[in-house]
């Protein structure tokens, strides 16, 4: 079985907007490098900076579906975030600069629902990103599985509905899941795939404007007898990966 990488996305702040991407260079045991790297905690939230958290202390799109609408840019030499909003416009802010929180907080506000905790602070977590595993991990997805979605819908959907990081087509549905527990080469990095991503009410959401208009939970669960898409997977080699790689099962 060899197929090719058709997308490469990155997620600079968790549930903060996406960046399409050329190429990418893996580093065995931790996250996509640029990926998740801050997240968004809550005024309720738990979480302080120094370990991993699980995503219930976190701005996210499950709780408020116009993060979804976000795009981003990181630049990784200035250290900084450009974020892109339909209804607020760009802002640009260097995450680890506590100056720069109130211009975020400013800006994200109107975003977030009223009835939900308001974003307080950005955080970090040396070494990886703010993944929903408590292992480093890597999403990838299947353009079939996607395809298999959208008929049983009835309507087109943005692949961006789902916040993945490496896309292929195996051209058959639900194929990655039965990949679970091998390993796969993805060009020059290999990957130990864990296990299938449940998904939550983010997917919902149209990235193109942050308003919910797809029941893709309900589908999922009707239509294929699971809330999964996509599976996680550890990064067990590093290398580079370009678009137009081919992917091997090891």
């Amino acid at each position: 079985m060899t197929h090719t990488v058709t997308d490469i996305w990155r997620h600079p702040i968790k549930s903060h907007g996406r960046e399409a991407l050329d190429t990418i260079t893996m580093i065995a045991g931790q996250t996509m490098p640029g990926d998740r790297v801050w997240a968004v905690a809550h005024e309720a939230a738990q979480a302080d900076g120094t370990a991993w958290a699980p995503c219930t202390n976190f701005s996210r799109g499950a709780k408020a579906p116009q993060l979804m609408a976000i795009s981003a840019t990181y630049d990784s030499d200035a250290a900084t975030v450009t974020l892109r909003h339909p209804e607020q416009g760009s802002l640009t802010i260097a995450p680890d600069d506590s100056n720069d929180l109130p211009r975020f907080l400013e800006w994200v506000a109107p975003l977030m629902p009223e009835n939900r905790a308001a974003s307080a602070r950005i955080v970090r977590v040396p070494g990886r990103g703010m993944t929903d595993t408590d292992y480093p991990s890597v999403s990838l997805c299947n353009w079939a599985s996607h395809r298999a979605v959208e008929t049983a819908m009835g309507q087109s959907l943005s692949a961006q509905r789902w916040r993945g990081n490496i896309w292929f087509d195996l051209g058959e549905a639900w194929a990655e899941n039965a990949l679970i527990g091998q390993q796969v080469r993805i060009g020059e990095a290999v990957f130990a795939l864990r296990e299938p991503v449940q998904r939550c009410l983010a997917t919902t959401a149209n990235p193109d404007t942050g308003v919910r208009d797809a029941d893709t939970l309900k589908t999922l669960n009707e239509h294929f007898g699971h809330q999964n898409f996509s599976v996680y997977a550890e990064v067990i080699q590093g290398g580079t990966i370009r678009l137009g790689d081919k992917i091997e099962v090891l």
